[in-house]
Order: structure tokens, then C-alpha cells, then sequence
């Protein structure tokens, strides 16, 4: 078959984050072309499949073992077709925590303590830096990104809107009298209209934030899927050589499909950083004539700049202008003893209403709370 279908895609990245959790560093890249090379020798065959997977999924020799390992228990030796698994609900639970024998009363402490070590866990997780992480600890932290629950920011509209308190109605009021010839009658009230405002996410994909990339874009998946069920707009942008529109990408609704169409559409992964002329541009094709206007814009960036920094001071001027506000999120912002004297970052503050910390999902959750603020 030329194609994989939705089944098979679906059941075969089940197998890329089975292997992430063995330890195997699987990549978005790594699966992409996994996908591409089932697509292309068909599932007819679990030697196929296999040799496919671990020509395109493995780093190096240390990966061989656990590769075999997993796929062993992945795939089903009969027919060579992944078996159905049930979707996961909620964080994975956490092993190594002791198991007791005892009934009664010891029993129930026993469980107790239990529970409690598996939220403190679950705690540090949240609070961890997202680029020291282990594989097995990142996909873990990958169903903890469900339980944030950004808010679009709201803004108010000329129109109005009936309410029970607020601004008088003269002009209601008074037809009502007028039904009534004249007769006085309860007096209407009103309140302008609200409706979301735009959210604009510019994400650095240079080299010195490879580490934070995955978090920061699955971050912006999570606001495009709440943003669209709650009427909201959120427009993605990836900022490193060249600036590359990702909205269509994070519309998809599975975030691994999500993060899979956006290494197939940025083009300078890992690459150097010019904020400045990715900003320029942005503002001359997308910002003034009306995406950026009046949004709530935000940049992560650890600023970095390898052009000139006072280009970009000039179009953090702009943007300033023509944005509602504009957030700054530095992964390195939370981290103790650090200092802003980064160029880039020296250039920009004066044009940030808000500079924060984004290195984990603690603060990814402050910065949801930030931007619904805005």
C-alpha cells in the first residue's frame, strides 16, 4: 500500500511514544520518517515494519536492544499489525513506590502514603526544568499538558448588549414606557458586547532553545484547541532564520500530529536566531495590516540575537504599537541567579508590558493566567 491509513498512522506514533518512554530519544523528525517508510514498504509484513522502524527510529547502538525490546511487545507476531491499545486517560501512574502486605488499618495508612507520593511526583514533574528531562520523564509531562486550561483574553466591543445591571437603556426604557402610554415600567439596563482576542505566538526554534521547542509548541497546540472551543483566535508563528506560519499545523486536533506537520513545515530547526529580521518581516506581511493589531502577542525566546540588536528594539517598538500587549517569555527567566544581559533581550524589555519564565509546566500555567489577564 503507497499510503498508511489513519488507523495504522494512528497505532504506528502509539509505537514511536512506547519507545519514547523505554528511553529511546525518538524525535518528531525520527517518526515522520518511520510514517514515510511504512507508507512506502506497506504493513504487510512485520519484517518490513521492523526494519523500517529501526533504520529511521534508532540514534545509535544503544537504542538497538531496547528497540527490539519494545517492539516485541508492541506489535503482534501473528499478523505483524499493532495490537489495539486503549488510549490513555490522564497522567500514566508512576512505578517504584512501595506495596505493603499488611491489612487493616496499616492497609489503609499504607495507601494513603501511597497516593500522597504519587501527587508529590507528580508535582516535582510540574516544576522541572522541560530541557533536563529524561525521555520517560518527557512523556510523561506530554498528558500533563491536558490539565492546563488557558483562558482567551476578552476584549469589549462598541456594540451592546442587554444585561441585568450596568449602563441605563435610555432608549429601551423609554419605548417600553411609550407600550405603556406613558406609564412608568422597569427599567432596562445594558453592558458592551465581549468577544476573545486574538493571541499571536511567536516560538524561537533556534539552536540554544532546541531543549524547550517540544514543550513550547505543544503549549501552543493547547492554546489553539481551547482558543477554537471557546471562539478564541491563536496564530502561530516559529521565529529562528526565517519566520513560518504554523497555525494550520496546530489545528489539528492529536498534538503528535500536530508537532509532526510542524517539522515537516519549519525549515530551520535548531538553526541561529534573528529576531530582528523575522520581526521586520512579521510586521510587514502579517502585524500592521491586522493579526497583530490589538492581540495580545507573545515571544519565547531566550534572546540570543546573532543580528543587530537595536533592529530589533526598533520592531519591538512597532510591534508595541500596533499589540494590545506584548508578553516576553524567557525560559531562563525563573532560574536562579539569572541576570538579563543578553543583547537581544536588553533591546526588547522597554517594549514589554510582561517579562516571565517559561522552562516548565508550573510556570506554563502562570503564563496561561498572564495572557488570560491581558
Amino acid at each position: 500500500m503507497s499510503v498508511v491509513d489513519r488507523g495504522a498512522d494512528e497505532v504506528l506514533l502509539g509505537f514511536t511514544r512506547a519507545l519514547r518512554a523505554a528511553g529511546v530519544p525518538v524525535t518528531h523528525d525520527r517518526a515522520h520518517g518511520f510514517l514515510a517508510a511504512t507508507a512506502t514498504l506497506g504493513l504487510d509484513s512485520q519484517r518490513a515494519t521492523y526494519l523500517a522502524g529501526r533504520a529511521t527510529l534508532c540514534g545509535g547502538p544503544d537504542d538497538l536492544e531496547r528497540y527490539d525490546q519494545v517492539f516485541t511487545a508492541y506489535f503482534d507476531g501473528r499478523d505483524g499489525l499493532p495490537r489495539p491499545r486503549p488510549a490513555q486517560q490522564g497522567v500514566p501512574g508512576f512505578s517504584g513506590l512501595p506495596d505493603t502486605e499488611a491489612t487493616g488499618a496499616g492497609e489503609s495508612e499504607q495507601e494513603d502514603e501511597v497516593v500522597r507520593a504519587k501527587a508529590s511526583d507528580a508535582e516535582v514533574l510540574r516544576h522541572r526544568d522541560v530541557a533536563t528531562l529524561s525521555a520517560a520523564e518527557k512523556h510523561r509531562l506530554t498528558a500533563m499538558f491536558a490539565t492546563l486550561r488557558p483562558r482567551p483574553p476578552a476584549r469589549r466591543t462598541a456594540r451592546h448588549q442587554q444585561w441585568h445591571r450596568g449602563q441605563l437603556d435610555a432608549s429601551r426604557t423609554l419605548r417600553a414606557s411609550l407600550r405603556r402610554m406613558g406609564e412608568p415600567g422597569e427599567i432596562a439596563w445594558r453592558r458592551r458586547r465581549v468577544r476573545p482576542r486574538r493571541v499571536v505566538l511567536l516560538v524561537d526554534v533556534s539552536g540554544s532553545m532546541s531543549g524547550y521547542a517540544d514543550a513550547l509548541l505543544r503549549l501552543a497546540h493547547r492554546f489553539t484547541q481551547v482558543g477554537r472551543s471557546g471562539g478564541g483566535v491563536v496564530e502561530t508563528f516559529t521565529v529562528g532564520t526565517r519566520l513560518t506560519h504554523l497555525t494550520r499545523a496546530m489545528r489539528i486536533g492529536d498534538p503528535e500530529r500536530a508537532l509532526i506537520a510542524a517539522g515537516e513545515t519549519v525549515p530551520d530547526w535548531s538553526g541561529g536566531t534573528r529576531l530582528g529580521e523575522t520581526l521586520r518581516f512579521f510586521l510587514d506581511r502579517w502585524g500592521q495590516r491586522g493579526m497583530a493589531r490589538g492581540a495580545v502577542v507573545v515571544v519565547f525566546s531566550d534572546g540570543w540575537e546573532r543580528g543587530d540588536p537595536s533592529l530589533l528594539g526598533e520592531q519591538m517598538a512597532r510591534l508595541h504599537r500596533v499589540a494590545h500587549r506584548v508578553v516576553w517569555v524567557n525560559p531562563h527567566r525563573g532560574k536562579a541567579g539569572y541576570e538579563p544581559v543578553q543583547q537581544g533581550v536588553l533591546a526588547a524589555l522597554p517594549h514589554c508590558d510582561d517579562f516571565v519564565a517559561g522552562h516548565s509546566l508550573a510556570t506554563f500555567a502562570e503564563l496561561s493566567e498572564v495572557i488570560s489577564r491581558a
